[in-house]
């Protein structure tokens, strides 16, 4: 059954990234925004707007860390989409979605060859490879949809820039669809940088 609903998901997301892009709905940006505000994602607002249009998937699903660490980020105008998209699913996921995720699944982020491992340990333990998820549905009032994550994604196959300033944490397994029923937990290592946050 797990792995049933695995390829089911897996299909949606490979479909909605082969679709022809299209203009992101500047209303609903400007909408998302404002539940971004509401919710002191201010620094992420500010590089949304810096990029000024150029985003081109309607429906998509930001992972935003906080303006704290945004600041820890090195960051250059030439890898900010790069940036904005490595932490982006091409496809509109509330929380209730994400949830659905087996264990180890991999989803592609908005950038080629950077995918996102997802370790599912239920509401208040959902990683996107080393980030957890700390504001779930921030943006619900527009086909855009975002979360709040603990820290900025890092990728093994990282090819910009844009790389946090503190220590990264190790990079998750990749998904083996035979053990996706015994894998529970990721590796201890991981488990010991994480600190629990109440959502």
């Amino acid at each position: 059954m797990a792995a049933l609903r695995l390829f089911i998901l897996l299909s949606i997301v490979a479909i909605a990234k082969s679709q022809p892009p299209n203009p992101i709905n500047q209303t609903d940006l400007q909408i998302a925004m404002s539940d971004m505000r509401t919710w002191s994602y201010h620094g992420f607002v500010i590089l949304l707007k810096i990029l000024n249009g150029s985003l081109h998937d309607r429906e998509i699903t930001f992972l935003m860390p906080s303006d704290e660490e945004l600041s820890k980020v090195a960051l250059s105008l030439d890898h900010l989409q790069d940036y904005i998209l490595s932490h982006s699913i091409p496809s509109a996921l509330l929380l209730s979605h994400l949830l659905h995720f087996p264990n180890g699944t991999l989803v592609p982020s908005g950038v080629t060859n950077r995918m996102l491992s997802i370790e599912n340990g239920g509401r208040s333990s959902l990683f996107f490879n080393n980030a957890r998820l700390v504001t779930p549905n921030v943006c619900i009032n527009s086909l855009i949809k975002c979360h709040g994550i603990s820290t900025s994604i890092t990728f093994d196959n990282s090819a910009t820039t844009a790389v946090p300033l503190h220590r990264s944490l190790p990079t998750p397994r990749l998904f083996d669809s035979t053990k996706t029923l015994s894998r529970t937990k990721s590796s201890p290592a991981i488990h010991r940088k994480r600190t629990p946050t109440r959502l």
